[in-house]
């Protein structure tokens, strides 16, 4: 029997905060196209106190001149922000914005490069795929397992990203973001969605012993047993007596010869 159900979030929470989101990113890409100001110095600064700003803006500013960067940080910046909502309802909101803030945080401090500015949304993606991958393997519920299994299959090749590849990439965020994502989840295990407990679980965090199911099938066993051995040693002991009745015929016989 289970304990209780674990409702998950709405299909519309699910669908509305993740696209809020990508309005965001997407209104500032505009206005990275209309106005001359350099949104890229919004990002992250490593070890520069100017640079401390972009822990708030970095995964809003993507790059103005290569459009492609925001279209392949859109998609799975949806997906993802949608199975935290619909999946971990309850610290979804807590998730994000500390994948959010220490992502950028870890980037400032560790980042390789100090004069060069680390700019989009791909650590907090890769924030997301620590975090779902993880979280699902640690709690052991069939749904979340799932929800694993079908980011290793759609993001699994991300790994990658996380070594100095290609120039022009901040691996240093991809791999932040994803050890952002794997701690957060040790962090919140306890948290949110659980696997649903059984019977014999919640009696013994009560204190209530359950029935040694086992223990009362050797006894009826042993029980069986005795019986059946004091039978055997009872018909060993029994004593068989033969009484001999003499036919009429005997008896006649006998008194003649008397």
């Amino acid at each position: 029997m289970k304990q209780r159900n674990h409702p998950f979030g709405s299909s519309f929470e699910a669908f509305f905060y993740p696209t809020l989101v990508l309005v965001a990113m997407w209104l500032v890409f505009w206005a990275e196209q209309l106005f001359r100001f350099e949104f890229h110095k919004l990002g992250v600064l490593p070890r520069s106190f100017y640079g401390l700003k972009g822990i708030l803006f970095m995964p809003l500013i993507h790059s103005k001149e290569e459009i492609q960067h925001i279209v392949n940080n859109s998609i799975p910046t949806f997906f993802l922000l949608a199975a935290l909502i619909y999946f971990y309802r309850e610290i979804a909101l807590k998730i994000f914005l500390y994948g959010w803030l220490f992502t950028g945080l870890l980037l400032w401090v560790y980042a390789q490069n100090k004069g060069s500015y680390h700019i989009g949304m791909s650590g907090l993606i890769y924030m997301l795929v620590g975090f779902l991958f993880v979280s699902g393997v640690l709690r052991k519920f069939l749904p979340l397992q799932a929800i694993s299994l079908f980011i290793v299959f759609l993001y699994g090749s991300m790994i990658w990203g996380v070594f100095p590849m290609k120039e022009r990439v901040s691996w240093e965020g991809h791999l932040m973001g994803l050890s952002v994502g794997v701690i957060l989840a040790f962090l919140f295990r306890e948290n949110g969605p659980q696997r649903p407990k059984f019977q014999y679980e919640i009696e013994k965090e009560m204190g209530i012993e359950p029935v040694d199911l086992e223990a009362i099938w050797l006894e009826k066993v042993r029980l069986a047993e005795l019986a059946e051995q004091e039978k055997q040693q009872q018909d060993r002991e029994k004593l068989i007596v033969y009484h001999y009745i003499p036919e009429i015929k005997d008896v006649k016989e006998k008194d003649d010869t008397v």
